[in-house]
């Protein structure tokens, strides 16, 4: 299925064709020629400690609604990585942070978004949910709700720094075919 019907350069139908060889198929403008690309989105997050336990958002909106996520959302165009994972700490958690490293980026074949996980230091704020979470809680890494987490990036993500943060191996084989 097509998301787009029509050119943004002259309003002509758009058409699914290959124009490469092992190349996707890419939606090309009948009148014009204008190749549309699909580019994907990408999201930025961070991850980080409160008095020794990991804070994560229960989403209060769709995709996921009242699944556990750590802070992040979609980077606006014109915007950092960095200012974006920033700023979606902020709105949906209430604190201020400082990006420490770059966790991982993770991407998926079926998937559209692009997701780039850091990991912070809390610098300010109280931890209170913003408007688009049901609730925050800081979680102690042997306490993760691991089937209730919302994307497969978040489960990927969660692992890692609990390896890394906390030096902890849990067992995710019960929950990593429902996510990978």
């Amino acid at each position: 299925m097509m998301e787009y019907s029509f050119c943004p350069k002259c309003g002509g139908a758009l058409e699914s064709k290959v124009l490469k060889a092992f190349e996707p198929t890419r939606l090309v403008c009948s009148r014009c020629r204008f190749v549309f690309f699909l580019d994907p989105k990408v999201a930025a997050g961070a991850l980080f400690k409160l008095d020794g336990s990991i804070v994560l958002l229960q989403r209060g909106i769709e995709p996921s609604y009242g699944k556990w996520v750590f802070p992040g959302g979609y980077v606006d165009r014109g915007e950092t990585v960095e200012g974006a994972a920033i700023r979606e700490v902020k709105e949906e958690v209430n604190l201020d942070i400082k990006l420490v490293s770059l966790l991982n980026v993770y991407s998926y074949a079926k998937s559209p978004v692009v997701v780039v996980v850091f990991t912070a230091e809390i610098v300010g704020g109280k931890l209170r949910a913003g408007d688009e979470a049901l609730a925050v809680r800081a979680f102690n890494p042997r306490e993760i709700p691991w089937s209730e987490l919302a994307f497969p990036s978040t489960f990927e993500a969660l692992a890692a720094y609990v390896r890394k943060e906390f030096n902890l191996d849990v067992d995710l084989s019960d929950f990593s075919s429902a996510y990978l």
